[in-house]
């Protein structure tokens, strides 16, 4: 049982029920307890062996009970401070109120905090974006920390659809008009989807609509209106000052953010290159839950089994044809550029991205081909190099599939309409 005690007690609950119950006298319980006689007077008249509460029964204040009624209806109705409550008690109720008095005042009643009157009022929630279809685009421009090798920042040019999430950057030295151009001209030829509308904010570099006194609408002659024209695209500008309608690509942004805040970068060249790469990475590697746990280029490729008439081109995990590997002993080196022309020609060919540590390109072919009839195993990493053993490729092959695109660099090779191998 847990007991009360004041510090200065000299007794506890069972001596006051053994002094209740003796019937010696006072002087005699005083000494054998240690305490005095006036407390022994006290235990034996009281029923009770525990302590009463030391809290006064009246509290020392000024306010009146009907006054402090007032000012608690005051407070809930008008939810004011508690110094203009105090202002308004001092002046028609009672003068000599004191602030703290009149805020524990408060407090006894439930009404101290003001917050807690006034209510919360439920944040409006977000909504979702609409649903569409790919080919809606949002574009944005970026600001990029300016390295030690560079004389002036550079900016990030992102677009990102809404459907797929899929991404493209560009990085220029200026945000102008014809920047914007080049940006949405190499957009149209990388995006395997045919773009109808393009959402940008009111930035001048697209768009001449002006706010403020000199307030105008967009007139459709500004460079990037005319090319959105000119290749049938749909130009939407953002209301003014509500940048949550180009929330999509304002979020890329802040993985950029995050990115450049987790990184140190020691030249343009290298901070150019992790942003091409994370991209790479985002669009092939990294599962969005808006897609289902899905990766962007995932979500792509099923919306063209779905929709193909929406597509310009079947996307794609690498630069070219998605073919796939064969066992490891069916791959064969491709022919010397001394080997005839019709010797590859109807071969079934796959590209095999050079690994970023080699700083080489490998071309592979498979078995079945006219031209790996009766061939080794040997596979030639270039023309001017020396055949190096197959297994060495396969390994380095599998490795570079194992560790995903993001480790792929070019220069890459391809096959051209002769049937030889050519360097990009």
């Amino acid at each position: 049982m847990l007991i009360h005690l004041h510090k200065q007690a000299t007794t506890t609950p069972k001596v006051r029920a053994a002094i209740q119950a003796s019937v010696e006298p006072a002087s005699a319980l005083a000494e054998r307890f240690g305490t005095t006689e006036q407390t022994v007077y006290k235990w034996k008249h009281w029923d009770t062996v525990h302590d009463r509460s030391h809290t006064p029964h009246r509290l020392q204040t000024t306010l009146t009970p009907a006054q402090e009624a007032v000012a608690v209806v005051l407070r809930k109705s008008l939810l004011v401070s508690i110094d203009d409550l105090l202002a308004v008690v001092r002046e028609f109720l009672n003068p000599d109120v004191s602030r703290s008095g009149l805020d524990r005042c408060l407090r006894r009643h439930g009404v101290g905090n003001l917050r807690d009157l006034q209510g919360r009022d439920p944040r409006p929630k977000h909504k979702a974006f609409k649903a569409y279809e790919p080919r809606y685009l949002h574009v944005d421009v970026k600001y990029l920390p300016q390295m030690v090798d560079e004389t002036s920042r550079r900016y990030l040019f992102v677009a990102i659809d809404r459907a797929t999430r899929w991404v493209f950057i560009r990085i220029f030295k200026a945000k102008t008009a014809a920047n914007a151009r080049w940006f949405l001209r190499d957009l149209e030829r990388a995006c395997p989807i045919r773009i109808r509308t393009v959402l940008t904010d009111n930035g001048k570099e697209f768009t001449d609509r002006l706010f403020g006194l000199r307030k105008r609408e967009a007139t459709g002659k500004h460079e990037f209106d005319q090319l959105c024209a000119d290749l049938g695209i749909e130009h939407r500008l953002a209301p003014p000052q509500h940048p949550q309608t180009n929330g999509m690509v304002e979020r890329f942004n802040g993985r950029i953010e995050e990115v450049l805040q987790s990184h140190h970068f020691h030249s343009g060249e290298e901070l150019e290159t992790t942003l091409h790469r994370y991209v790479l990475l985002y669009n092939q590697q990294l599962p969005q839950s808006a897609l289902g746990s899905k990766t962007p280029l995932q979500a792509m490729r099923d919306w063209h089994k779905l929709k193909p008439e929406v597509f310009r081109k079947q996307p794609y995990h690498l630069p070219g044809c998605d073919i796939e590997l064969g066992p490891l002993d069916r791959i064969v080196p491709p022919a010397p550029r001394e080997v005839g022309r019709e010797a590859f020609r109807g071969a079934p060919r796959h590209r095999c991205a050079k690994s970023a540590s080699t700083r080489t390109g490998w071309w592979c072919h498979h078995r079945d081909g006219p031209a790996a009839q009766g061939r080794g195993l040997s596979c030639t990493r270039s023309v001017d190099r020396d055949p190096a053993p197959a297994q060495t490729h396969a390994v380095i092959h599998a490795q570079a599939i194992a560790k995903g695109p993001a480790c792929f660099a070019p220069p890459y090779q391809r096959v051209g309409a002769s049937g030889i191998p050519d360097t990009v």
